[in-house]
């Protein structure tokens, strides 16, 4: 048995949602630098632009790596899901946007939900390779 199949489909659409906020990142970063053309400041908006270019950069590649079965793409994605929620409670709050703060935050809480199955647990940990393996 080769070790992709052994990848728990639960990973792999939790790396499809990651990797959509990558994306979604992405487009951001290419916004901005539509949007430098008409700035006053464009040096400052192409460094905005950049900045959320490498962090969209990364989000997208933990996704892909999710995706692909790869084990170290699963801590990245947790860790951008737990910023993500603390950013949907700010939209719920204090910004109120509280649909798009709801939105958000069922949209995290479902790909951590998805990266916290025990299924997904067990191939992280490496447990059932192991059971294979004997």
């Amino acid at each position: 048995m080769s070790t992709q199949s052994k990848v728990p489909p639960a990973v792999r659409v939790a790396g499809a949602l990651t990797a959509l906020q990558g994306l979604t990142g992405l487009a951001f970063a290419v916004a901005l630098v539509v949007r430098s053309f008409s700035a006053e400041k464009s040096g400052e908006v192409l460094g905005e632009a950049a900045y959320f270019a490498v962090l969209a950069g990364g989000v997208l590649a933990a996704g892909v790596g999710l995706v692909l079965g790869r084990h170290w793409g699963r801590t990245p994605a947790i860790v951008v899901q737990l910023l993500l929620l603390g950013v949907a409670w700010y939209m719920y709050g204090p910004s109120d946007r509280q649909l798009w703060g709801s939105l958000l935050g069922v949209y995290a809480v479902g790909t951590l939900a998805l990266l916290f199955t025990n299924p997904v647990r067990r191939w992280a940990l490496g447990v059932d390779s192991d059971e294979a393996d004997a």
